[in-house]
């Protein structure tokens, strides 16, 4: 699990620089990338906190339900949105979906994954 949060927090704070210095077309390309790994370590950390306390979750959805219930997120409704943007990021590119989403990523996203990171580090 240390291994995990770690991989996790190092995206996070990656993604955060990302976001903070995103100017041109290519550096908001480089933030959705980086929130796509950031994602990905988050869903996995969360699996394997949850299999650690005895719950099985083998998908994202299942896994962010799953740690909605015990505490672990405070926005199920975020989260699940998060989700939703990774699918849409990763299976298509559309211009302004892509904005839409690294406006979400900055105002949104960073806090959700921020306050997972925390919870996971007081465990």
């Amino acid at each position: 699990m240390r291994r995990r949060l770690e991989e996790f927090e190092k995206a996070f704070y990656r993604l955060m620089e990302a976001v903070n210095e995103a100017q041109s077309e290519l550096e908001i390309d480089g933030v959705i990338r980086r929130f796509e790994f950031t994602f990905e370590l988050a869903w996995k950390a969360l699996q394997e906190h949850l299999r650690e306390e005895g719950i099985i979750c083998n998908s994202p959805r299942r896994c962010l339900k799953e740690a909605y219930k015990v505490g672990l997120i405070e926005n199920e409704k975020v989260w699940l949105k998060i989700l939703e943007d990774r699918n849409l990021s990763v299976h298509t590119y559309d211009f302004s979906t892509s904005r839409a989403i690294f406006e979400r990523i900055k105002t949104l996203y960073l806090d959700a994954f921020e306050k997972l990171l925390q919870k996971l580090k007081e465990y």
